[in-house]
């Protein structure tokens, strides 16, 4: 498995402060497929930047994406990424804000998507460590299957 996670924000890609979400995701992926190949990657909240990091990596099964989900102004990251896929996959983000919600109920101002372009599929993830953790937990499971489900193997 090939996975993108992708960390979005302009703060972090300044180097004002490091980046925790995206490695927290990398080692939860990591216990689960030892031998995944997982790149980070930082950029700002731009579209450009967004578009390129998903076009340079549209050989990945996966691009997780952490960061620009809320209602900020600069928040454009589901935006970018429906734009982007060719079709959505709305079953994810309904349940990562559902169990988002268990925990906060800011969850409700997530406007995080997830869609597929090509083979790859792109999870859009809010930027909290604490979120990013419940998350990446629960598409743990179906993120192996969907490459074979994308490839016409079947359910």
């Amino acid at each position: 498995m090939k996975v993108l996670v992708l960390t979005i924000s302009d703060r972090a890609a300044r180097g004002v402060y490091a980046d925790e979400s995206g490695p927290e995701i990398r080692r939860i992926l990591l216990e689960a497929y030892p031998d995944a190949q997982i790149c980070n990657f930082i950029v700002p909240d731009e579209g450009v930047a967004i578009r390129d990091a998903f076009a340079k990596h549209a050989d990945c099964d996966a691009i997780l994406t952490t960061g620009g989900t809320g209602i900020g102004p600069r928040d454009i990251t589901p935006d970018i990424t429906a734009e982007y896929c060719k079709r959505l996959l709305p079953g994810i983000a309904e349940i990562l804000r559902s169990e988002s919600y268990t925990q906060t109920p800011q969850a409700m101002l997530s406007r995080g998507v997830a869609g597929v372009c090509g083979a790859t599929i792109i999870i859009n993830f809010p930027g909290s460590v604490k979120a990013v953790r419940l998350c990446t937990r629960l598409i743990v499971p179906v993120l192996a299957h969907a490459p074979d489900m994308l490839a016409g193997e079947g359910h």
